[in-house]
């Protein structure tokens, strides 16, 4: 497997495993429903299967900002990033597809849903386009920050698939009733692109998934370039 088959099966099982339990387990009910922890777990657990199935091979980034601050931090090149962006785009637009078919088949009760992110009335929490850009950035940033630091060669190795899948639990902990938690433009441009026909406005509002969380990596990545973190870990 190369490394851009890689980040696409990777983001595939993200948006699968995760937009599937958001969508999926709000509409059970009993044992057949997922609350807010069941969420976050499957994003998170997803992350931590995927980190030690693909990482060995590609990183294991499967999100464009998790490759975007990798590559601010010096530690990939600006043609590898792309091709992870085309290759994670894909995969979630595929899982979104995948989970359009299957959620097809309900006989009633779906809204055209797929785990979009959002913000503004009518969505979740209902919370401001300055609320979500804020929570976007620095739930990003703190994200960047676990990852470069548990995979830099100071770090102990064999652990780094798990700090990072239980920081992205404890992130969509926080962010779920705010945006549905994405810094992950992947994540979000999938369910959005193949769910347009139910829900358009998703659409309107990509350019804050995409932007906001490329803001929040790239400030990571250059903090562990220029050494403001790594000096902190020498000492």
């Amino acid at each position: 497997m190369n490394k851009q088959l890689a980040e696409f099966v990777g983001t595939f099982a993200l948006v699968f495993f995760g937009c599937g339990a958001a969508v999926v387990g709000s509409m059970g009910s009993g044992p057949g429903a997922i609350n807010l922890l069941g969420i976050a777990s499957a994003f998170g657990f997803a992350i931590v299967a995927m980190a030690y199935g693909i990482g060995p091979i590609s990183g294991c980034h499967v999100n464009p900002a998790v490759s975007f601050g990798v590559f601010a931090a010096g530690r990939m090149s600006a043609a590898d990033m792309v091709s992870y962006w085309i290759a994670q785009v894909l995969g979630a637009i595929v899982a979104a597809g995948v989970l359009y078919l299957i959620l097809s088949g309900k006989a009633q009760g779906w809204n055209g849903g797929l785990g979009q992110n959002g913000w503004g009335p009518g969505y979740i929490g209902e919370y401001n386009v300055v609320s979500a850009f804020v929570f976007e950035v620095v739930g990003t940033f703190l994200f960047l920050v676990c990852i470069l630091g548990v995979t830099h060669p100071f770090a102990p190795t064999g652990f780094a698939g798990l700090a990072i899948g239980l920081t992205l639990v404890v992130i969509h902990l926080v962010g779920i009733n705010i945006t549905g938690t994405s810094v992950n433009p992947a994540r979000s441009i999938g369910p959005a692109l193949v769910g347009f026909a139910s829900n358009p406005e998703r659409v309107a509002q990509l350019w804050l998934f995409i932007i906001a969380p490329l803001i929040g990596a790239g400030a990571a990545g250059l903090l562990f370039k220029e050494g403001a973190l790594l000096d902190a870990k020498k000492s």
